[in-house]
């Protein structure tokens, strides 16, 4: 083989790709058919209202099929601007958004402006593995901050972690892979910490619209100073069924986002023009629809509850949005523990390996206990079914 790059060799292989492979050569059982919680996507499509409106955009608006601006189209960026001004209390200009071909190019590209090799960034664990991902991808030190109490990272814990290296506080809220959501105060108290220590507050908030709370978010964009310290991140591939389309946001300072334009140029020219559209579509056609997937969620976060609480012997860590996170009560380490569900319970989730460093790495060895179960395409009835299949693994395992 060709010489690899030190730096993608040493990054581990992508998650859900290896987790289906875990499906290749199982029958499963027409009284057992699979429930696949393995992935924090939507399958379904957009509503049919959305899908007429991007054929039309095909059909008739030539410029669908070109270059677009880098920064993405303006008139999406203003809506950004304008909607997310109004629900965070604060004000953002529209040449303070772009647009990215996703959250996570949004991620990369934040990251890519903000450090360089050698320099740190910090996590909490459990991580999006993405994340990390890049990190170690772009020559970056991970800094991991351990979770407490309902799987909420601590300010001062964040604080004694830092070092002259550390160039930035990454959170995810509502988080994957836990589902916590982070109260206001709490974010507001890392973007003070950010300010003090003259750190970015990476803030990714890609799964929002399913929030079990109805206040604001942060008070972050009301505070005239947010330039100085906060990158904000959203996804438009959960809130309209746009995943394939690629379509994401990036909020910052205009200084940021010109250095931001570097990289996206280089990598895309521009981001997808009709996910664009599509999603300037669905912020000015699909609240209501938005606000019935956003009760579905929320119904079948109750439902996991329901059916992961009454397990013996099993603790619920984390439930929201997207995301049940567990403790099991099985003596196998979840990396091992999550291919045999495949096997005998028909049961696809990812193990607590997945998103935290190994004992090997510093990691504590808690994540040995944990499974990540997403339910976003999994109904209330499938939930039920999840709780009597893990109930029954004492036995089938034995």
């Amino acid at each position: 083989m060709t010489r690899l790059s030190r730096l993608v060799a040493r990054t581990a292989p992508p998650p859900v790709m290896e987790a289906r492979r875990w499906l290749a050569g199982v029958d499963f059982p027409d009284r057992r058919p699979l429930i696949n919680l393995s992935q924090a996507a939507p399958v379904d499509p957009p509503p049919e209202a959305m899908r007429e409106a991007m054929a039309e955009m095909l059909r008739s608006e030539p410029d669908t099929h070109l270059y677009g601006p880098v920064l993405g189209l303006p008139a999406l960026r203003s809506e950004i601007a304008w909607r997310w001004s109004t629900l965070y209390g604060g004000e953002i200009e529209p040449d303070e958004v772009a647009i990215t071909a996703g959250c996570n190019q949004a991620f990369c590209t934040a990251i890519t402006t903000l450090a360089e090799p050698g320099d740190a960034v910090m996590l909490p664990v459990p991580w999006y593995f993405n994340h990390k991902m890049w990190l170690d991808m772009a020559g970056l030190d991970t800094v991991p901050l351990p979770c407490g109490d309902g799987m909420l990272p601590d300010p001062e814990a964040a604080r004694a972690l830092l070092t002259p290296r550390t160039r930035a506080i990454v959170l995810v809220t509502p988080n994957n892979p836990t589902g916590a959501e982070y109260p206001p105060e709490l974010i507001a108290a890392f973007a003070a910490l950010a300010r003090e220590r003259g750190l970015t507050l990476v803030l990714d908030e890609t799964y929002r619209d399913f929030r079990a709370s109805d206040e604001r978010p942060h008070d972050l964009f009301a505070d005239p100073s947010w330039r100085d310290t906060l990158v904000h991140l959203y996804s438009f591939s959960k809130s309209f069924h746009l995943t394939g389309h690629r379509t994401g946001a990036m909020i910052a300072s205009a200084e940021r986002l010109a250095e931001a334009e570097k990289v996206l140029d280089t990598v895309t020219i521009c981001p997808p023009q009709l996910g664009q559209k599509a999603a300037l579509w669905g912020l000015r056609n699909l609240s209501d629809w938005l606000a019935g997937e956003r009760a579905e969620i929320l119904a079948r976060r109750a439902a996991a509850i329901a059916a992961l609480s009454a397990l013996p012997g099993w603790r619920l860590l984390g439930c929201g949005a997207y995301f049940a996170y567990v403790e099991h009560p099985h003596p196998l380490p979840s990396n091992e523990l999550a291919p045999l569900l495949v096997r005998d319970l028909s049961l696809l989730m990812l193990p607590g390996t997945m998103f935290a460093p190994s004992p090997a790495e510093g990691g504590d060895g808690a994540a040995a206990r944990q499974l990540r179960m997403a339910f976003a395409n999994v109904s209330t009835g499938g939930l039920r079914t999840l709780g009597e299949r893990l109930a029954t693994l004492g036995t089938v395992t034995a």
